[in-house]
């Protein structure tokens, strides 16, 4: 099961109040139907290819409207082959479209009245509606953080950008082959997403593993900062190491002065050491402290000295 269809399956079995079931079913008929006419009349068309979606839309709408359905299961003819469940009302439809604030006398609604979101836990229930409609969520284990809610609707759309923010949840939109596409990027807002719609189980998941993530990627470029700290420790101590037999070949290293010609002899002894080592080092064989900073010094005036014999030579 995928990370989305989890989230999914959790939001669908959570148990609403009165008001915030219909405004979760507001968002679900609003963005799963279509209005279908026939000799008969006026009928709905609810279509979902997730079933936990498509099960509490039958469920509101059963509990709030007393209607009878059908349910039909089709399977999709592109590569995947994703099950389509299509649920047809055949009863109630005016009294359920604008009960729920999708149609009125001027016609269709894009979004409902803000009395139906007044309350926090309405627009909680509105966005997880939304979301069980069009939401679909990376997983964590992936490289990028990404929420989504598609819709065809731009003032809808807008609408959820709107109740996102509400919560502090910096939402975006583009559009994508004809739908409007809010997101979230941050690993953080995604999770206090998932909490706004009372995802609680996959937070924990998706939190646990989002933090497994980040500690291994923080571990991972430590140890490539410490790989490229060592490797310029071993390119410096090279250079030193030429510039130190370079003197030691044309019979200067004697008359260095005494505290720098012991940090070219304990280069020489140990050309691979950091600075640190080379610190130790210089403690335990001439029993006197240097920092780093010293050790620094004196080897950046060996480089200057026998920079000043190469000039000579040139």
């Amino acid at each position: 099961m995928s990370f989305t269809a989890s989230v999914k399956s959790e939001v669908a079995a959570n148990e609403l109040k009165a008001c915030c079931a219909k405004a979760q079913c507001s968002a679900l008929v609003k963005m799963c139907s279509t209005l279908n006419i026939n000799a008969n009349g006026m009928y709905l068309t609810i279509q979902s290819e997730s079933a936990p979606t498509a099960k509490k839309i039958l469920k509101l709408l059963k509990e709030n409207y007393q209607i009878q359905s059908e349910l039909s299961v089709l399977k999709k003819m592109n590569l995947k082959k994703n099950n389509v469940y299509v649920l047809r009302i055949y009863e109630h439809t005016q009294k359920i479209l604008r009960d729920l604030e999708i149609m009125d006398d001027q016609g269709f609604r894009s979004t409902p009245s803000a009395k139906l979101l007044s309350k926090e836990c309405c627009a909680r229930a509105y966005l997880a509606g939304a979301f069980l409609a069009g939401g679909s969520v990376n997983s964590p284990n992936k490289t990028n953080y990404h929420l989504e809610i598609a819709t065809s609707d731009e003032k809808l759309a807008k609408f959820l950008k709107k109740q996102m923010e509400r919560f502090y949840l910096p939402a975006k939109i583009i559009t994508r082959r004809k739908q409007y596409v809010v997101y979230l990027k941050s690993s953080e807002k995604i999770a206090d997403f998932l909490k706004c719609i009372e995802a609680t189980n996959s937070v924990f998941e998706y939190e646990d593993i989002r933090i497994q993530r980040d500690f291994m990627n923080s571990l991972t470029r430590l140890d490539n900062c410490d790989f490229a700290n060592e490797m310029k420790s071993l390119a410096a101590g090279k250079k030193q190491c030429e510039d130190i037999e370079y003197l030691e070949t044309y019979g200067e290293l004697e008359y260095l002065p005494e505290k720098i010609k012991r940090v070219a002899l304990l280069r020489k002894s140990y050309p691979e050491a950091s600075l640190n080592e080379l610190c130790d080092s210089y403690e335990s064989e001439y029993l006197e402290t240097i920092s780093k900073s010293g050790m620094r010094h004196r080897l950046n005036k060996i480089k200057e000295i026998a920079d000043g014999y190469r000039s000579h030579e040139n």
